[in-house]
């Protein structure tokens, strides 16, 4: 897929917000700091689509972006905030099921998980929330340009080893990218092409 036009649409807090269309809707989300606004900058071919920022958190909104004139990117907050009140971090929280569990148009969600570190409770248990209520999603590693190949695969396969031994029957389906070098940027969009092209059908 060749991104030809990516244009900002609407922010909001509330899910009957969103806009009022049928078009498909793919969703990104990790915790803070994961490299989420780097990486739809990156998959977007755009420098600024969404907003970078040294400090995490700075998505608090749900922020939808027109694809191709044909389908929607949605950039959601994260699910960890360093420097927001456990108050806030509830009403994010909220808001963030309310997208997943009552949004019609989502038809898949891209988890997004930092491949240097070790399998972090929290995108533990944020993936278990999405399984449980049979959400569709992909893993997305970032940041592989920061690790040697042998790490990388090493810690994908840890990310293997620790959910196949928990509650998931199989690994889900995943992607390795990186915004640095564009890693990952064909494979994902060509799926999102793939499943817009049988939403057709």
């Amino acid at each position: 897929m060749k991104i030809k036009s990516a244009t900002f649409v609407v922010s909001n807090s509330e899910v009957s917000k969103c806009p009022n269309t049928r078009i498909p809707e793919y969703a990104f989300i990790g915790r803070s700091n994961v490299g989420k606004s780097s990486l739809i900058n990156m998959l977007t071919n755009r420098k600024s689509l969404a907003k970078t920022s040294g400090r995490p958190g700075k998505t608090q909104l749900i922020n939808h972006f027109l694809i191709n004139e044909n389908w929607h990117l949605v950039d959601l907050p994260g699910y960890g905030y360093a420097r927001v009140s456990k108050k806030d971090k509830k009403y994010f929280q909220k808001f963030i099921t309310d997208y997943f569990e009552q949004r019609e148009q989502m038809i898949s969600a891209f988890v997004l998980v930092d491949c240097r570190h070790e399998p972090q409770k929290i995108d533990m248990e944020f993936m278990e929330y999405m399984g449980e209520k049979e959400i569709p999603f992909s893993i997305i590693f970032t940041k592989a340009d920061k690790l040697r190949p042998q790490v990388l695969e090493r810690n994908i396969e840890e990310y293997k080893r620790i959910m196949l031994e928990g509650v998931w029957w199989e690994f889900p389906n995943y992607f390795v990218s990186s915004s640095t070098n564009g890693r990952g940027q064909d494979d994902i969009l060509n799926y999102i092409e793939e499943i817009n092209s049988n939403l057709k059908n």
